[in-house]
């Protein structure tokens, strides 16, 4: 049985913390999932245990584990305890995190195979979208996204050039976008997305290790930032056997 760390090299539940306390036990457990810490079908210490050693109540501690649940790094067994959810069972979020912090979260490596990472003029429709004059300089990026050196997309995403000066130079066979972007203070905070199905387009079939024609899900996101500008828009290709999106939906009174 895989006890949870809570030495002094790591950050403790501290109830000074504006965090709450659930938020904060969820923080630590989910860390050490990503560090394999607590590795891919573990089991939990009993609740009795685990209260005692993060110093919380057995409603925070249950708060804490439902809400992993529901991001897809743990599963409960009705009688049987609290279980570190196998990679296959983990579903991409309904929240705005970029493709990297997904893959970390996951205990995956993201890499990239980068296709094009070029300044380009904006035209009369993409300075409508933006918001920009046409013929601004906007950084198009067009990666094949990767998790532990398999295809999982493409990604064709395009920023104002200004907003982020010395995009050109990044090395984003690695680097994240959003955190580009998060980093020069234009972080986005929601997106507009749409996904549809269709065949994989003849030029995309390659990278993605497909035959043209094979199902692709398309999403394109339009995302803004705090000052609701369009800080990126993208345009994903991800291979239909290797992508999965989870939501909830509520229904009305």
């Amino acid at each position: 049985m895989d006890a949870v760390n809570t030495s002094p090299h790591r950050p403790l539940i501290a109830p000074e913390n504006p965090e709450p306390l659930w938020a904060q036990a969820a923080e630590l457990i989910e860390r050490q999932v990503r560090e394999g810490v607590l590795p891919a079908g573990s089991r939990l210490p009993a609740e009795r245990e685990l209260c005692t050693q993060l110093g919380i109540s057995r409603v925070t501690l249950r708060r804490a584990l439902q809400h992993l649940v529901e991001r897809g790094v743990m599963r409960s067994s009705h009688g049987r305890g609290w279980y570190v959810a196998a990679r296959s069972d983990r579903e991409w979020p309904n929240s705005l995190e970029s493709f990297t912090e997904t893959a970390r979260r996951k205990g995956l490596v993201p890499t990239s195979r980068v296709l094009r990472a070029e300044i380009k003029q904006a035209s009369l429709d993409e300075a409508e979208e933006f918001g920009v004059a046409a013929g601004a300089d906007l950084f198009l990026l067009e990666r094949v996204r990767m998790l532990d050196g398999v295809p999982i997309a493409v990604d064709s995403s395009r920023v104002v050039a200004n907003l982020v000066p010395g995009l050109s130079s990044v090395d984003f066979t690695r680097a994240s976008l959003l955190e580009e972007l998060a980093a020069a203070g234009a972080e986005p905070v929601v997106a507009e997305s749409t996904i549809e199905s269709r065949g994989c387009a003849e030029d995309l079939a390659e990278p993605l290790e497909l035959k043209p024609g094979d199902p692709v899900l398309i999403m394109t996101q339009t995302m803004l930032d705090a000052a609701d500008r369009v800080v990126l828009v993208s345009v994903i290709t991800y291979r239909g056997d290797r992508y999965r999106l989870r939501t909830s939906f509520v229904r009305g009174s």
